[in-house]
């Protein structure tokens, strides 16, 4: 898997994506990866594509493993045990040229390197650089009510307050909304 990474933008999205397709936080519809088919269509949703081909049922264990690592990471995060991340999948982050000559930060695992350790380099080094740039206080649980959703919050303000604000946000703000038309004026 090789990947551009002009910002950590990326790699914080499918870190915080993949905690959230867990059961604990999918109530109603339970874990969003529970099979090779899904695990393929969250790679493909998110322009990733694994040097090691199609993932099999191995994969699945392994990246459901990484997502519990990352829970963990993204609740309490941790300089140290993030770079660790990084590690087993081999060559790490450099500045390579694009086709049009450009200097760009790319992050490349080994040849052959399982699809797990591919997954633990991107999202591991999206990681420190928002620990580095952006602060511990960066990575939050969702302001949901029973949500128990966490993200890393990459916007510019920094005023993010959910985990799928398509989804927790709308489900708060209709809940307001209701809330006010029941109340007498």
């Amino acid at each position: 898997m090789q990947i551009q990474l002009d910002d950590y933008r990326l790699g914080a999205a499918v870190a915080s994506d993949l905690v959230n397709t867990a059961a604990e936080v999918m109530v109603s519809t339970g874990d969003r990866l529970p099979d090779t088919t899904a695990l393929a269509r969250f790679l493909a949703g998110h322009g990733l594509v694994p040097d090691a081909g199609d993932p099999t049922p191995a994969d699945v264990r392994a990246v459901h493993g990484l997502r519990r690592e990352l829970r963990g990471l993204l609740e309490r995060p941790d300089a140290a045990a993030t770079a660790a991340l990084t590690v087993p999948a081999g060559t790490g982050p450099g500045l390579r040229r694009d086709g049009d000559g450009r200097w760009q930060w790319q992050v490349a695992s080994r040849p052959g390197a399982p699809l797990v350790d591919e997954l633990a380099l991107v999202t591991g080094t999206a990681l420190l650089s928002v620990l580095r740039t952006l602060g511990a206080d960066r990575f939050r649980a969702c302001a949901a009510p029973d949500c128990a959703g966490l993200f890393v919050d990459t916007s510019r303000a920094g005023r993010r307050r959910y985990c799928l604000p398509e989804v927790c946000g709308n489900r708060v703000n209709v809940a307001a909304h209701r809330a006010r038309r029941r109340t007498p004026h």
